[in-house]
């Protein structure tokens, strides 16, 4: 019964890693960057993340990075100045970071829109990008807050860009919609 068991784990740990790289492998296959590119772009955006982590005036949970060719962007809430110009400085000391664009909201005591409404946008927007099989969904990040939507990633036209775009102005409770996404035509 026990080698049963251990079995019956091996097999379930082998299933879990063979999907997670399925999914990193079929991000991608469809990534408009090389894969050398995309590694070094989760490279950057897991360093500055872990030293957000560390540092004790940002707050990791406050703030995401995320990085495109080496153009990081820095989303979420702050509560002073000095928070913002640390987060800024501990993203340009990475390696391999070429600018640094920041969409930083003060946060608001008794903001209407709360954790739920930015999930429900989020979900929705999500949904409808993925539901158009002519956008790559998996190119396109999409962060919430405070009721606005922010757009970022690499796309392949001007035409996928605006679609997109449009997808996340249609949303119900949506403030503003700020797109970051690029265009990076294949050769």
């Amino acid at each position: 019964m026990q080698r049963a068991n251990t079995l019956l784990t091996l097999l379930m740990l082998l299933a879990v890693g063979l999907f997670a790289n399925g999914c990193a492998v079929y991000d991608v296959a469809v990534e408009e960057r090389n894969v050398s590119e995309y590694a070094n772009d989760e490279k950057i955006a897991f360093l500055i993340e872990k030293e957000f982590l560390a540092d004790d005036l940002v707050k990791y949970m406050d703030f995401d990075a995320s990085s495109y060719e080496g153009l990081v962007y820095i989303v979420g809430e702050y509560e002073s100045r000095a928070q913002v110009d640390r987060a800024i400085e501990i993203a340009k000391s990475v390696d391999g970071v070429r600018s640094v664009t920041t969409y930083l909201l003060p946060k608001r005591a008794g903001d209407s829109c709360g954790t739920t409404d930015n999930l429900e946008i989020y979900a929705k927007v999500k949904n409808l990008l993925v539901q158009d099989k002519n956008i790559w969904s998996t190119n396109v990040e999409i962060k919430t807050l405070q009721c606005n939507v922010i757009l970022l990633g690499i796309v392949g036209s001007t035409a996928e860009r605006e679609k997109i775009i449009d997808y996340a102005k249609s949303v119900p409770g949506v403030r503003s919609v700020k797109s970051y996404l690029r265009i990076k035509r294949n050769p």
